[in-house]
């Protein structure tokens, strides 16, 4: 394959800019924290952010896969093993348990003849990467939205096939479809990918005047989307298939949301839980009382605090934070209201007597312990 041929020569690790034990974690946050910094939508015609923006967006569709992952890692492991053949393999004739046809594929793409060949065979498309802004309350609710991405996409004019319309594809007369051909070498038979083709198993005598036969033209397209209530900014979101086409019958990509949420004027978010500050007179931190809360869903609720509540203490209103629904079930947060004493900054006579009444009957020092 392509890709592989090209995993011994290029360091995903070094473009994400982490250890090549990094956990997944790790890599995840290291790739989010790059893709927002570079993405296209923030640096409109640089050219370079651009391209490394598609650096990173590649290094993590292969470290962000644990399968491809760790099918890289085995491709640098022998890469790195010795001179000898194309990007330093090095195979050791006398190792009984090594698997040639494993160890080529792995390096060109080939496999051992004798099977039924299927040639380059069905590829998964790339993964598509987009951003999307959302306002604080609707990624604490979720919604339906539309995608506007220019990507790789199936072609219009002949549908995917490559061919112009009116005509199709041709079994390949070199490899007779099979998309391989054997190339014996003594005691060793070995399948490689039809050169008639490129794998294919077809050829295509008239290519479609808009892809020029390769089933895949980019243009503009609209995606629409379901964005899942208690989404946070930072978060990926995946929605399976929606990226660029698969080649050779293969299934599509994925397309991976970045999302950003905007801040809220009230509000805060720590987790599940909803913050909120909310002021409070001096004579209700005093005496206490019940006094009105904000909540996201618009309707006001009540919060009792006792008599002495202090400026900052936290309080607690179940049920009115972020829900969120995965596989495990559904989940609420509380709203944490955090209240703080407002000191007025001008008094009435009225309020600078009661004022000084309280102060001449006041008899602890707060400062006595200093």
């Amino acid at each position: 394959m392509t890709a592989q041929r090209e995993w011994y020569e290029k360091d995903y690790y070094r473009v994400l800019g982490v250890d090549a034990d990094a956990p997944a974690k790790e890599i995840t946050k290291a790739y989010r924290k790059l893709a927002r910094e570079l993405h296209p939508d923030k640096n409109p015609g640089d050219a370079v952010a651009e391209e490394r923006f598609k650096e990173v967006s590649a290094a993590y569709d292969v470290l962000g896969d644990a399968d491809k992952r760790a099918e890289y890692d085995e491709v640098r492991r022998l890469g790195a093993a010795g001179p000898g053949m194309p990007g330093g393999f090095r195979f050791n004739v006398g190792d009984a348990d090594a698997d040639l046809g494993n160890l080529f594929g792995q390096m060109f793409g080939q496999r051992r003849a004798g099977g039924r060949g299927a040639g380059v065979g069905p590829q998964r498309g790339t993964d598509v990467h987009a951003h999307l802004t959302l306002d604080f309350a609707d990624a604490a609710h979720g919604l339906s939205t539309t995608l506007h991405l220019t990507s790789d996409a199936q072609c219009g004019t002949c549908g995917g096939s490559g061919a112009k319309p009116g005509t199709t594809p041709r079994v390949c007369g070199l490899c007779g479809g099979r998309g391989v051909v054997d190339d014996n070498q003594g005691f060793f038979s070995f399948s490689s990918p039809c050169r008639g083709c490129q794998g294919r198993g077809t050829t295509i005598e008239s290519p479609c005047p808009t892809c020029r036969g390769s089933g895949v033209e980019r243009r503009p397209r609209e995606v629409q989307a379901r964005i899942p209530a208690g989404v946070s900014d930072g978060q990926t979101i995946r929605l399976k298939g929606r990226g660029a086409p698969g080649r050779n019958g293969g299934p599509a990509g994925d397309l991976l949301v970045d999302i950003t949420v905007t801040p809220h004027r009230l509000f805060g978010r720590s987790g599940h839980d909803l913050t909120v500050k909310v002021p409070i007179t001096y004579a209700e931190a005093a005496l206490g009382g019940v006094i009105d809360v904000p909540t996201l869903e618009g309707p006001h609720v009540s919060l009792r605090i006792k008599p002495g509540t202090q400026s900052g203490s936290r309080h607690r209103v179940k049920g009115k934070g972020i829900t969120t629904t995965t596989k495990a079930g559904t989940h609420t947060g509380d709203l944490i209201v955090t209240v703080e004493v407002e000191v007025p900054t001008s008094l009435t006579d009225a309020q600078r007597a009661a004022i000084e009444q309280l102060a001449a009957a006041t008899t602890v020092n707060p400062r006595s312990s200093l």
